[in-house]
Parts: structure tokens; sequence; C-alpha cells
């Protein structure tokens, strides 16, 4: 019998646009099957938070035109579950949003914020560091995050500093370090107390509305204006009128950089924030010459490391290329270098202003 004070906050509002052509502004990644396994990465998320939460207190986070999609890819979520944000707004808003709705039907409710476009192997490993950080969170003022320990310098992710001193597996976090440069990074694992900040939080509903009442007064207070209405018919309105007023922050400089009371788990599960193409490249099977090939039928000679990825049977000849993009979508097709990845933004931004929004 899975523990009804438990909640999920399923955020799935992105749009994914390094992993362009396939994650586009109307059908991002996030209800795409990245991986090839059958689930599409919300679905992915939802069965996993599902091992530990009762399926109906999984909310999922996302922007209004993604609506449709959510009920198809989970039939089994009701209109309840599903919190629509009518303007982008980044992280806090939405978190603040989603709590308050859930403090009204659960005052006793301690929760996860999780991203939907995660991966992450060991299932098990996760259930069990979230059922810790509940567990703590269920009698102690906190807000707690998941942290990955480093397995190299990375400069696209921010990083968490804990207590060095600290024995226990929760550890008081020192600060919040914005992406570094490499030098910097190549410190952070020389000290030994860094990990990762992989954006996946748990506390409960009283810690997290309280935090935003102490550290985003006016945020909190354009939410709870609203409080009278949640979960009624009337809800819709206020959020419409009201939700694009809120300013644009996410949830780590709003209330996690400026919270005395923040803690950090040293996540024992394999993650990978499948942000890029590269990124996938690495967690899929290879040939014998590092190629990853998702539903093609590829043909490669002279060509090695490259990221294959066409839709299902379609035949893909490669002569002479080494660690490429390769993309077949419908009316595009993207050939562009690994080491380059992190420019598809601008490329999308290019395609978008000589051809046409439709291609984005």
């Amino acid at each position: 019998m899975k523990n009804k004070n438990y909640y999920a906050i399923l955020m799935a509002g992105g749009v994914g646009s390094r992993f362009w052509p396939v994650s586009t502004q109307n059908f991002p990644k996030q209800f795409h099957d990245m991986l090839g396994t059958g689930d599409t990465l919300i679905q992915k998320t939802f069965h996993r938070l599902a091992q530990l939460i009762p399926e109906e207190n999984i909310f999922i986070l996302t922007n209004e035109r993604y609506n449709d999609l959510v009920f198809e890819q989970l039939p089994s979520v009701t209109k309840r579950q599903v919190v629509l944000e009518p303007a982008m707004r980044n992280t806090a808003p939405c978190i603040l949003y989603a709590s308050l709705k859930i403090q009204k039907e659960n005052e006793n409710a301690v929760m996860i914020v999780a991203p939907s476009d995660h991966w992450i192997e060991d299932e098990d490993a996760f259930s069990n560091n979230v059922q810790t950080a509940f567990d703590y969170c269920e009698s102690n003022d906190a807000l707690m995050t998941l942290g990955i320990t480093p397995t190299f310098p990375n400069t696209g992710y921010g990083y968490i500093e804990y207590n060095k001193s600290s024995e226990e597996d929760i550890k008081p976090v020192n600060q919040f370090r914005e992406k570094p440069d490499y030098e910097t990074a190549k410190s952070f694992l020389e000290q030994g107390n860094f990990l990762w900040n992989a954006g996946i939080f748990m506390w409960s509903v009283k810690s997290v509305v309280a935090a935003f009442q102490r550290n985003q007064p006016e945020l909190y207070q354009l939410f709870e204006g609203g409080y009278n209405v949640y979960n009624t018919e009337f809800e819709d309105d206020f959020i419409k009128d009201n939700y694009p007023k809120a300013e644009n922050i996410s949830v780590d400089y709003a209330l996690m950089e400026k919270s005395n009371n923040v803690y950090v788990i040293p996540a024992t599960f394999d993650w990978n924030d499948l942000g890029t193409w590269g990124s996938l490249y690495d967690k899929l099977d290879k040939d014998v010459n590092d190629n990853a090939v998702v539903n093609a039928k590829a043909l490669t000679e002279d060509a090695s490391g490259n990221m294959i990825r066409s839709k299902e049977d379609k035949v893909i000849v490669v002569d002479g290329l080494k660690d490429y993009i390769i993309v077949d979508k419908d009316e595009v097709l993207l050939i562009f270098p690994k080491a380059k990845e992190q420019d598809i933004k601008k490329v999308l931004q290019n395609v978008k202003a000589n051809f046409g929004e439709e291609y984005g």
C-alpha cells in the first residue's frame, strides 16, 4: 500500500531545443521515445515515480499547448493531475502553484519535483534515495535535493558543494555553484565534496510553501491570492489572469540558493539529463565502430562515433563520417558534428528565420 501523503510534481514543460529536429516546440523531447525502448521519456518517468507514489498523486506540470499530448501518453491520469502553465515562467512559479494546490488537498504531503526527461537506469536505487529524503522531510524542515557524483569535469551542469565533515547520508549544503569553466570544474572534482545539480527536489509541502513565503514574498502573495479557488472550477480563470504576472525565475535561484535548511543526498544511481544528442549517444548501445543507431537500418563504411536516428526501418547509408549527428525527420535532415552540438539551438533559430516557424 503506497503512502497517500506522497506526491510528485513531474516537470514536463520544456522544449528541448538541442534535440532538434526530433524535439520541436509542438512536440518536445519528453513526448518522444528517445532511447528506442518503446516508452517515451515522460512515460518512463511517470512509471518510475509510481513505484513509490500513488499514481493519482503524480501531478504533471506542463505548458497548456501540451495538454493533449499528456493525456494521449498517460491515459490513466485525470484532469485534476495536469497542471497547465498559460505562460513560460521558469520553474519557481509553477512549483509554487502546484505546491499550493497540493497543500490545499493534503497539508501533510511530502513531495518530489522531478524533470520528465532524465535517464535513470537503477530505478530501485532511485526509489530508495527518494524514500530516505521523504523520511527526513516528514520530520524536519528541510529542502532536499539529489546530487550526482561527477564522473568528469563537466562544464554543462551546475554544482552543489556540501559540508565535507558530514558522515551522514544526508549532507548539509554549503552553496550552489553556477556552471563552471573547465579548470574550475576540475578543482571541484579534486576537492571531492561537489555534486552535479540534477534538478530533483524533495520537501514537505509545509516547508516549500514557507520557503516561498520567506524568500519570494511577492511571488507567494500572487499565487496565494488564488488559494480559495484552487482545486475548484474557478481556478483556471484565476491562473489565466495572474500566472503571466509571475517573475521568470528558477527554483534554484528563488529558494535553494537563498535558504539555510538545504540538504543533499549523493545519488546511488546512474543518471543522465539527456540534454543533447551527445548525452543520448553516451547511453545507447553501439555497433563495432561505435555508431549508435535508433530506429534506422544503418549501413556504415569508414564511419565511426556517429549518432544516427530516423523513423522506423529507414535505410541510412553513411560513408566517411566520424563523430557526427545524423537525424532524419520528416522535412528535416540534420548532419552536424557532435563537437558542435551546443550550437544546434542557434541552427534552429537560423532555420526558423530562413524557412519558417513550422520547422522548429
